[in-house]
């Protein structure tokens, strides 16, 4: 075999490839051996069908499927013979001319193609030592914990039937139906809805308009939805809601004790609070990771500046921009109403694609040189762990797409891997805790690439420390349109 190299520019190259005609035939006369004790032909004795009886039955189709095991097997081996690392599956050309492909395939000539593909750079690993980060931590005081298990209980609080007019605090069954210019919206209509005044779960203003009310009262009420409403049809529009009560409830005491967490099906109230602290500590140690995680890949990305293979790059930019038009098409917007251009958006986001693809590569060298892995049963509870996120009905076909599509498979193991590695990596940097309040925690840091100024960022694309873009989470259903509020305006 000849392997010929016939461009070295940057990362991309392309080679020539020569197997000669001799040594396609070794391998057509080693597939006919293999087969020749085995063959159950007509007018032939078993072992004793001649080789050139055999090569004429299938001689082509056989010189086929040597053609095929070189170009689909061999060509990862040619490029690693070369040292070299291709950054995706390589592009194969050979010859379109029917005679040509005649004459390979009845071994007259020989087999030549050309491989296209980028390498991934070498990259020289830096000390880590340089690298510095402050890890905020919150430390959850009693308060926050008895503030959540209230909470909590309000769900196993009980109401009983008030005669008399709805106050804050009460709970009200309504069915209604939403208008807007005297025409009924969808996903605006509800029946028998409780509802607590004061709960602040619809939007603003439709609560507070249901104070007063008693059973069997119809009221017309009157609300804005807010500018920055979930549904683009609804967004800063006014809506009348005709609204029947159908029942006036008032609370029963708020009793915190090992009664209300059997209620929520607890052993006691001290396995309500641990359970409690322990979520409460699970998310703000998640924000910690972020920010933490956030400062280590902007001090890695500044480190390591070198060309990113490209069709890795428009791989990683054709999935960002995908999900950047799905969120805009399914909110009704447009650029404009982004305050930017399709020009200056594919910009920023190809930005983005650089940096996760430049990211991505490092943390996978990293991991190699530091024997990072992720084992199989770790796989398994990340596969398990996604598909239940998935409605019930759709659970098992989910399970069998992942367990049949290696690309997907890859989804679920590579944020593991990156994961192994970031802890791999805090063990190996300066690492600074610093006590802060909880509204320092949860201020939002300044994500400039992953939200360029005011422009269109969606919740999968955004992420400036998902360093490969491998997100492949299911979202649960969103809500009905109104009158329920959205995430968008709960703050």
């Amino acid at each position: 075999m000849q392997v010929t190299e016939t461009l070295n520019s940057g990362l991309k190259r392309e080679i020539k490839v020569t197997v000669p005609a001799g040594d396609m035939e070794a391998k057509l006369i080693a597939r006919l051996n293999d087969i020749k004790d085995k063959a159950r032909i007509n007018g032939f004795r078993p072992g004793k069908v001649p080789l050139q009886h055999l090569r004429k039955l299938y001689g082509k189709s056989f010189m086929a499927e040597v053609v095929n095991d070189i170009l689909s097997n061999q060509t990862r081996h040619i490029i690693a013979d070369r040292g070299e690392k291709a950054a995706m599956q390589p592009e194969v050309t050979m010859t379109e001319d029917e005679k040509e492909a005649e004459k390979i395939l009845a071994g007259d000539a020989d087999l030549e193609f050309q491989l296209a593909y980028e390498v991934i750079p070498t990259i020289e690993l830096k000390a880590f030592s340089d690298i510095a980060v402050t890890r905020q931590v919150f430390d959850v005081p009693d308060s926050e914990i008895d503030e959540q298990v209230k909470r909590v209980a309000e769900s196993a609080r009980t109401y009983e039937a008030k005669d008399g007019k709805a106050a804050e605090g009460d709970r009200v069954t309504i069915d209604y139906v939403g208008k807007i210019g005297g025409e009924a919206f969808a996903g605006g209509a509800g029946e028998g809805q409780p509802l607590v005044l004061g709960s602040k779960e619809f939007i603003p203003g439709f609560e507070d308009q249901l104070i007063g009310v008693k059973a069997g009262e119809e009221k017309q009420v009157t609300v804005t939805f807010p500018e920055n409403y979930g549904a683009p049809n609804l967004a800063g529009k006014e809506a009348t809601f005709d609204v029947t009560v159908k029942e006036v409830e008032k609370p029963g005491p708020l009793e915190i004790n090992d009664d209300t967490a059997k209620a929520l099906g607890l052993e006691s109230l001290e396995r309500l609070r641990e359970i409690v602290r322990g979520q409460i500590e699970s998310q703000f140690g998640q924000m910690t990771r972020q920010k933490v995680k956030r400062q280590l890949l902007d001090q890695l990305d500044a480190a390591y500046r070198f060309e990113a293979p490209s069709k890795l790059v428009e791989a990683e930019f054709t999935n960002i921009w995908n999900q950047v038009n799905r969120d805009l098409q399914a909110a009704g917007r447009t650029f404009a109403d982004e305050d930017t251009t399709e020009d200056e958006a594919r910009e920023e986001y190809t930005k983005l694609a650089e940096r996760r693809v430049r990211l991505g590569l490092v943390l996978a060298e990293i991991g190699e040189k530091a024997a990072v892995t992720v084992a199989d049963d770790e796989v398994q509870r990340a596969l398990f762990d996604t598909v239940r996120r998935f409605p019930a009905d759709q659970q098992q076909q989910a399970f069998e797409f992942y367990r049949s599509n290696p690309d997907a498979i890859t989804s679920i193991r590579a944020p593991l891997f990156e994961e192994k590695v970031i802890d791999h990596l805090l063990g190996q940097i300066s690492v600074t805790d610093t006590k802060v309040s909880k509204e320092e925690l949860m201020a939002d840091d300044e994500e400039a690439e992953a939200k360029p100024a005011k422009k269109a960022a969606p919740k999968k694309a955004k992420k400036a420390d998902d360093a490969a873009g491998d997100e492949a989470k299911a979202e649960a259903p969103k809500k009905k349109a109104a009158p329920k509020k959205k995430a968008a305006d709960s703050e």
